[in-house]
């Protein structure tokens, strides 16, 4: 079972998010903003971060910086994002980001990447 973060400002997607990952069987906690978010990477290992670029108090590309160069995490991350903007991917993926998925995606479609990240990142 993986522990996955999902942080995400809009409260239907975020419940969506959270009822599929623990429908596979995954532990899932969740913040709705950038600031909360960072409090929660900060005290918890985490196997997956699923985040938005666009948050309240710190945006997605803050949080990837904050997890993977500031705090130096292994942490698998997936951008969701409806900014499909080439110049946001590019620096999500610069600043380490493993993923990204454009807004509106299917369940499965977001299962099916979430299995194939954990399995990449456990071997």
């Amino acid at each position: 079972m993986a522990k996955i973060l999902v942080i995400e400002d809009e409260q239907m997607m975020l419940k969506a998010l959270e009822f599929r990952l623990k429908k596979d069987g995954h532990q899932v906690l969740v913040a709705s903003n950038g600031k909360e978010a960072m409090t929660t990477i900060e005290s918890n290992q985490l196997d997956l971060i699923l985040t938005d670029i666009m948050l309240p108090f710190a945006s997605g590309l803050e949080i990837i910086n904050y997890s993977k160069n500031i705090l130096n995490r292994p942490t698998a991350i997936i951008i969701l994002s409806a900014v499909g903007l080439e110049k946001t991917v590019l620096e999500a993926f610069e600043l380490g980001a493993d993923d990204f998925i454009t807004k509106p995606f299917s369940p499965n479609e977001l299962s099916v990447r979430v299995k194939k990240i954990l399995l990449r990142t456990k071997s």
